[in-house]
Order: C-alpha cells, then sequence, then structure tokens
C-alpha cells in the first residue's frame, strides 16, 4: 500500500461518519457542477469559434472563384479594425516565386505544405496589429495557397467571459455542495447519532431503560436506520428484561439463601462445642446439619440450572416420550412410595420423538411428579397421560388457589398452604424454562373435581 492510500485510510479512521459522508457528498455534487461548467464552457467555445471559422471558409471560397487568376501576394485588406472585411493573401508552394512585397499574415512551412497539397487545409490563432486574430489556410488552385484572416475580438472576449461566468458558477456549486453536503449528513446520520448517544448513555450509566425516539410515520414504511433504531430498541427492551430478572433472582436467592445459611452455620458452631453435647444432641444437629446443606445444594443447583437461558444445541437429539416418561414416572414411585403412579399412553403417542436434551426432559418431568406428589395426600393417585400433542401430570391435592395461579411459575414462589412443605419454589420455575427452551408450552389449571393439573404442550 502506498504512502498516499495509507494516509487517506488513516483520515477516514480519524474522521467522524458525518464529517465523512459530508465530504464525499459535497465532492460527489462538487465534481458534477464543475464538469457541468468545463461541458458548457467547451460547448460554448466551440460555437463561437464555429461562427467565425464558416465565416473565412465562405471568404476563402469566394476569393478562389472571383481571383482565379490572381499573382501571389497580399490580396484585400489589413484587417485593423474590428468588423472590417478579412484579409487575405496567396502564397506560392515555392518560396523562391513570393513577390517582393512583404506578407501581411504569417507563413510557414505548413502554408507551403498545403499550397503544394502535402497537407490539410487549417485554422490556427495569432496575433495581428497586437489584436486576437483566426486565419484559414486551403489549397489555391495549382502550387498555391490562400490564407484569410478576421479579427477574432469577439469569439476571444466570448470565451473570456464565458470562462469568467462558469468559473463563478462552479464556485457557488462547490459551496452549496458543501452546504448540502453538510446538511444531508447531519440529516440522514441524526438517527445514528441518537442511537449512538443512546449506546453510550447506556454504557456508561448501565441503564438500560433508554430508548431511541422515532420519527413518526406510517408502519411498512420505515427506512433502514428506522428498522435499526427498532431493532435497537427491541434488543434495549430484551437487555432490560434480562437484567431485571438477574436482579429479581439475585435478589431471591440471596433472600432464600439467608436462613438456610444461618441454620447452616447455627448448627455448625453447636457441633463446634461438640464435648458439651450429649450423643442424642450431637447426632440430632449433625443430621440437621447433613439435610440443610443437601437442601442448600440442591437450591444452589436448582439457580445455576435457572442461570441457562437455552439447552445446548450440540446436546440435542431425537427423544422418545413414552421410555422417558415410564422411566421418571418409576423412579417417582421409588422416592414416594406412599403415593400411587398412574400413566396413561395413547396410541399414536407411543412412538413420538421430539428433538431435547435427554436429561433435561427428564428433570421438567421429574419436578411436575415431586410437585404432584407434594401435594397429594396418602393413597391418592398422581395420573400422568400422554398424547400425540401434549403431556399431562394431574394430581387429587388441595389444588391451586385462584389467586396464586398467575405465580406458580415464578422463582421462589411458594403459596401459603405450601410454606411448611419441604422445597425452595424453584422447581416449577425450571420446568417452565425447559419447556420454553425445547418449544413448548407449561401451564398450569385447576383439575375437574379437584387437584392440580399441569399441562405441557409439545411442540408441532
Amino acid at each position: 500500500m502506498s504512502a498516499r492510500r495509507r494516509l487517506g485510510a488513516r483520515w477516514r479512521r480519524r474522521r467522524p461518519l458525518r464529517t465523512r459522508l459530508a465530504v464525499a457528498a459535497a465532492a460527489a455534487v462538487a465534481l458534477v457542477a464543475v464538469g457541468v461548467c468545463v461541458a458548457a464552457f467547451l460547448v460554448i467555445r466551440f460555437k463561437l469559434y464555429q461562427q467565425l471559422d464558416q465565416n473565412l471558409a465562405q471568404s476563402a471560397t469566394l476569393i478562389a472563384q472571383q481571383r482565379h487568376d490572381s499573382e501571389p501576394g497580399v490580396v484585400t485588406g489589413e484587417c485593423r479594425f474590428l468588423g472590417a472585411p478579412a484579409c487575405s493573401q496567396i502564397v506560392p508552394a515555392d518560396a523562391d516565386a513570393d513577390p517582393s512585397e512583404p506578407y501581411l499574415l504569417p507563413v510557414s512551412s505548413a502554408t507551403r505544405r498545403v499550397a503544394s497539397g502535402q497537407l490539410a487545409p487549417y485554422y490556427t490563432n495569432f496575433t495581428l496589429h497586437g489584436k486576437p486574430a483566426r486565419m484559414f489556410t486551403t489549397s489555391y488552385g495549382k502550387g498555391e495557397a490562400v490564407q484569410v484572416a478576421l479579427r477574432a475580438d469577439i469569439a476571444d472576449r466570448g470565451v473570456r467571459q464565458t470562462a469568467y461566468l462558469l468559473s463563478a458558477v462552479g464556485g457557488v456549486g462547490i459551496l452549496l455542495s458543501a452546504l448540502g453536503g453538510y446538511w444531508v449528513s447531519r440529516t440522514g446520520l441524526a438517527p445514528v447519532a441518537r442511537l449512538t448517544a443512546t449506546a453510550e448513555r447506556i454504557a456508561a450509566t448501565r441503564d438500560a431503560r433508554h430508548r431511541i425516539e422515532l420519527p413518526p410515520g406510517p408502519p411498512g414504511r420505515e427506512d433502514e436506520v428506522t428498522r435499526l433504531a427498532t431493532s435497537f430498541n427491541t434488543m434495549l427492551a430484551e437487555l432490560e428484561e434480562s437484567v431485571t430478572a438477574r436482579r429479581r433472582l439475585v435478589a431471591d436467592a440471596s433472600h432464600e439463601l439467608r436462613t438456610p445459611l444461618t441454620a447452616l452455620r447455627t448448627n455448625a458452631e453447636l457441633l463446634a462445642r461438640a464435648d458439651r453435647l450429649t450423643d442424642a444432641q450431637r447426632d440430632r444437629a449433625s443430621g440437621a446439619l447433613t439435610r440443610q446443606l443437601r437442601e442448600v445444594t440442591g437450591m444452589v443447583n436448582d439457580l445455576i440450572e435457572l442461570a441457562r437461558d437455552e439447552e445446548p444445541q450440540p446436546l440435542l437429539e431425537e427423544v422418545r416420550l413414552a421410555p422417558l416418561v415410564a422411566h421418571g414416572v418409576d423412579a417417582a414411585r421409588g422416592h414416594w412410595p406412599q403415593v400411587p403412579f398412574t400413566i396413561q399412553v395413547a396410541p399414536d403417542a407411543s412412538e413420538l420423538n421430539i428433538p431435547g436434551v435427554p436429561a433435561r426432559l427428564s428433570r421438567l418431568l421429574t419436578n411436575l411428579l415431586d410437585n404432584a406428589a407434594k401435594f397429594s395426600p396418602p393413597g391418592t393417585p398422581v395420573e400422568v397421560t400422554l398424547t400425540r400433542t401434549a403431556l399431562t401430570v394431574r394430581d387429587h391435592g388441595p389444588g391451586i388457589a385462584p389467586e396464586d395461579l398467575p405465580y406458580v411459575f415464578d422463582r421462589f414462589y411458594r403459596a401459603e398452604k405450601a410454606r411448611a412443605l419441604p422445597g425452595s419454589g424453584l422447581g416449577l420455575a425450571m420446568a417452565r424454562q425447559i419447556a420454553h427452551a425445547h418449544g413448548a408450552e407449561l401451564t398450569a389449571e385447576a383439575a375437574p373435581g379437584g387437584g392440580a393439573q399441569f399441562k405441557l404442550t409439545l411442540p408441532t
């Protein structure tokens, strides 16, 4: 890369986008304005001299017709005054045949070559008596050339005035192009500037509640920058929701962990003075400590699982639901021997497969079964039904109160009736998160005849 290219690339990197856009727009418009002015100058200059050349050609033709037998030398005029008749002279190809009187018009080797037929007729500009003039040289008879000249003051003055006028127009055009480029960059990049300011404000304050103001307009006709701002607002909304959820999770987790950690510290301090305890007291404290450690470990594991927003894609595979449900029900029977579990699989669901992570789907089913068994009175069944479109887990317990129904899937939420039962209030929240990660929908409702019913609507 040359030094000029490196310098240009460094300039582009160091200049803001608005400046670069203004310079590019101004340069494009200025280039067009200068091009138009140059083209207009060339056309006007060509037309002015074309008219003068036609007069010279007509004068040369008249001389050739009227003075066919004229001798070499000056024929007419001196061209001292503007508008005077054309001055003309005849020049032989051989310099030895020149007349004794000097020529009025300049004679060169090209003139001799035109006279001898070696060179085509031509036009030339020269100065005569201190004034601009234009001359036409063409062949005349055998071995002679005729030169015709006219004062070119008008054409020369017209060309000069045209150059001055178009230069002024071009300068004004460049100035207007600079102003237009600045206006275009300022207007066109205004949404981008607002987007940048919002992003910088969020980075400085770490507050995702800011939004970019969108210009009013009919939907479906937004420009690219407006669509970008809309997408950025959507991203900010998702970020705000995620940040709020994380803060709520941390706050809830710190609140829920405070009590078991306090109990753990109390039992640990009690066991530190084991020499003062009886064997029964020491065993009771050790058992409580072990149970609390298990509960805290389970809660931490649940929090880690809830912190995952989606399932890892490399672990997805085709999962047969019927065997997975049967295995989960068998495991629940071992954990809850006092609760009978029934399972019913529709004929068209026996070979049902869905893409997912088997371990995560098993965890979802286990959470639903544990929740149903926890609220079921001893001896009342928990019914599991699998169809082509849904998996349903129903218990015959006290059910869900209408005021608790909107919150059963919230983290750490525990209904008043469930606060005395073991658990952290994370199982159903985790089950819904796993369901959403697999494209399914988990809902809760009061079951007909009493109890609660959880329905997992499978993805189609």
